[in-house]
């Protein structure tokens, strides 16, 4: 409950200090416009006007705030950062709301006005805002370093790096809010100063079970380097929990420049992405999906209709052909396409196909050179389980394979699968599991990257491929 007010009280300030820096700003432009007089009064509907479009605009900024994520993780906020980020965000809404409502202004006879115009705007908005969100944040570090608001956390690791770490820790760590609850022996050795200071909650195999029984919110990594080849399985393990994830650093990878202090007295560590997109990027990927692959579905309907003939023709059986994939989450869901291959393909089991593949038929063989086959997907698309573009879908019957050699291969259940990827288009299909594994490396980067601009690109790339009629 704690936590939900603090989150409301900040919102409510940057609500409040946008109404009274628009307030602000209406009474200095009508002095810029030399619009007041001595004796200047208000009319009733001047004043409605003023109250109606402060409301909107304070529900602009309160919208921009959001899909920018100002209003995430509130907890670990630093107040030198947030004011360089907000006069950052202040530029871009100053801009927005200038251009939209104040660009053709019929009171405004000169240019120079219009730059006092933006710039009286953009300081009272920034200076207001400041003031009561570094008001709203010092009131929420209080209480962090109080211990009314803490945050559970796991030490990974047992040895004397894991010792060394949860000293620091215990030392620097109420900045951040850390509770550490105790730890999980990795290897056979456990340290045993770090033993009696903090309890040991049992193997680190069991780390999801653990995550949920004690509540965790953050967890540490801090192995030695001999054992950094068990990263990736801690790594795997954590896939699919709520807690944060850090990694303490060596020096390689502080030298390779991986490693970011967020705050002075803190501990240097890498974090682990937990949010891969920004809130706007993730809603305009999500509605550029949707309408994209409706006007899709709506304008190509002519092609739909003759690969659909062209699949009856080819060879009896059904036109669409549904298989079950894993998708965002690990959640199962039906896959369409146009049916490629000879009815019964599959009776011996499983097969990745190859390039002389005889269950394929002539046409389905053409399908899929140009992608025809996958245009069903754009239903896929809408219904929410798949993207246009993300890593491809697999069977579970292979990701049990391939998570044997590749643990990490769970990473990519972070994100919605796509009609198209990065591995498809650097890679192409795979015909192994071996090679699935060799183009996994693609769909990672992938995600690491992601950004509107890089799934752009990946549509891009397949068009081009499409062209070129190197599908398979």
């Amino acid at each position: 409950m704690t936590r939900t007010f603090q989150k409301l009280k900040l919102i409510a300030a940057d609500f409040l200090a946008a109404l009274l820096a628009w307030m602000c700003f209406f009474l200095l432009r009508k002095y810029l416009l030399s619009e007041i007089n001595e004796g200047y009064r208000f009319t009733g509907g001047e004043l409605f006007t003023l109250t109606g479009s402060a409301l909107m605009i304070a529900l602009f900024w309160a919208v921009l705030y959001t899909l920018i994520g100002e209003y995430r993780d509130i907890f670990r906020k630093s107040r030198l950062a947030e004011i360089i980020r907000l006069a950052r965000i202040s530029v871009l809404g100053a801009l927005v709301i200038f251009f939209a409502l104040l660009l053709d202004d019929q009171g405004v006879s000169s240019y120079r006005l219009y730059y006092k115009t933006i710039t009286a705007y953009f300081l009272l908005h920034f200076f207001i805002t400041a003031v009561l969100r570094t008001w709203a944040i010092t009131t929420v570090q209080h209480l962090v370093r109080r211990g009314v608001i803490s945050f559970n956390t796991l030490l990974v690791g047992s040895n004397i790096l894991a010792r060394e770490t949860y000293h620091e820790l215990a030392r620097t760590g109420k900045h951040l809010g850390l509770q550490l609850v105790g730890f999980t022996p990795v290897g056979d050795t456990v340290d045993p100063q770090l033993a009696a200071e903090l309890p040991a909650r049992g193997s680190y195999t069991r780390l999801p079970a653990l995550i949920r029984a004690l509540k965790i919110e953050q967890v540490i990594i801090a192995i030695e380097p001999s054992e950094h080849r068990m990263i990736q399985e801690i790594l795997a393990l954590l896939e699919g929990t709520p807690a944060r994830v850090s990694i303490l650093p060596d020096l390689y990878q502080m030298l390779l420049g991986s490693v970011k202090v967020n705050h002075l007295f803190g501990t240097p560590l890498i974090e682990i992405k937990h949010d891969l997109l920004p809130p706007w990027q993730e809603f305009t990927k999500r509605g550029l999906d949707i309408v994209g692959s409706l006007l899709f579905l709506l304008l190509a309907w002519p092609v739909y209709a003759f690969t659909a003939v062209m699949v009856r023709l080819s060879s009896p059986g059904p036109i669409f052909y549904a298989q079950e994939r894993i998708g965002i989450n690990a959640q199962p869901f039906r896959i369409y396409k146009f049916r490629s291959m000879y009815v019964d393909a599959e009776k011996q089991g499983p097969a990745l196909s190859s390039d002389h593949d005889p269950r394929i038929t002539p046409w389905g063989r053409f399908m899929r050179k140009v992608r025809l086959d996958e245009l069903p997907q754009f239903w896929n698309v809408v219904k929410g389980d798949m993207s246009l573009v993300g890593p491809r879908p697999e069977r579970r019957f292979y990701i049990d394979q391939i998570v044997k050699v590749a643990p990490h291969y769970r990473h990519l259940h972070r994100v919605r699968p796509g009609i198209t990827s990065l591995g498809q288009v650097k890679y192409g299909y795979a015909e192994t599991v071996d090679q699935m594994v060799e183009r996994l490396k693609f769909d990672i980067l992938y995600i690491e990257n992601m950004s509107l601009a890089m799934d752009f690109r990946v549509m891009l790339y397949t068009l081009k491929i499409i062209v070129e009629g190197r599908g398979k």
